[in-house]
């Protein structure tokens, strides 16, 4: 299957829902951008994890891995389906392979925690961006 590496832009407020932020997700050559409506807690999650922030209690999802000692190999986002993005987290332990599903905000935030690729499939990121949004909606 081809898969294309992602990297997280940024995070803006949402135009579109009240209450909102869009994650904006862009491929390696910045040809294609993604945003994907995610809810402030989740926003503040990923905000973090972009900023290098210290808070005072650990995230819960941040302590995950490190508790069932399991490495974090990446997250892939497989599915679009009605403006949702479905993703799924792949663990490593010793040689055993382990994938959860996961909303694809926990997934990036993850993977911004653990420094891991982030990827999907040619026909999420061509569906999901940006471009192709503002010509549907024109």
């Amino acid at each position: 299957m081809d898969r294309i590496r992602l990297k997280v832009l940024g995070l803006s407020y949402s135009m579109s829902q009240a209450g909102a932020y869009a994650l904006i997700l862009a491929d390696e050559q910045d040809m294609h951008r993604i945003p994907i409506v995610i809810g402030m807690p989740e926003a503040q999650s990923i905000a973090i994890q972009l900023e290098k922030m210290q808070t005072q209690r650990p995230l819960t999802h941040e302590k995950l891995a490190d508790a069932l000692q399991v490495t974090l190999k990446e997250a892939f986002i497989y599915r679009l389906d009605s403006g949702i993005f479905y993703s799924e987290l792949l663990f490593e332990k010793d040689t055993q392979q382990i994938k959860i599903d996961s909303r694809t905000s926990d997934a990036i935030a993850l993977a911004l925690r653990y420094d891991c690729p982030i990827y999907s499939t040619p026909e999420i990121v061509e569906n999901g961006c940006l471009d192709r949004i503002r010509k549907e909606t024109a």
